[in-house]
């Protein structure tokens, strides 16, 4: 089996670690496995960006908004040479 080292670990997380291990009886290289394991189990694929916006934006939140009428497109400016 492989074996890792993590450096620079906030001490806030590794509390935490050590804490969450002595709820379930564990050591903290126990519990890391475990928390890993099951991370690096999860087989559902990632969403992009997109979808999860619009799964998260309710039909029922969206306003209809009325578009105003489009006015005739003004004739382009003439570029060149001005007589004088």
């Amino acid at each position: 089996m492989a074996s890792i080292t993590i450096r620079n670990l906030d001490d806030e997380i590794k509390q935490r670690l050590r804490v969450r291990a002595a709820e379930h009886g564990r050591s903290m290289e126990e519990e890391a496995r475990d928390i890993l394991r099951r991370v690096m189990s999860d087989t559902t694929s990632p969403r992009d960006l997109a979808a999860a916006i619009r799964a998260r934006v309710s039909p029922g939140a969206r306003a209809d908004l009325e578009l105003p009428a489009r006015e005739p497109m003004r004739e382009p400016p003439q570029l060149g040479r001005q007589p004088r």
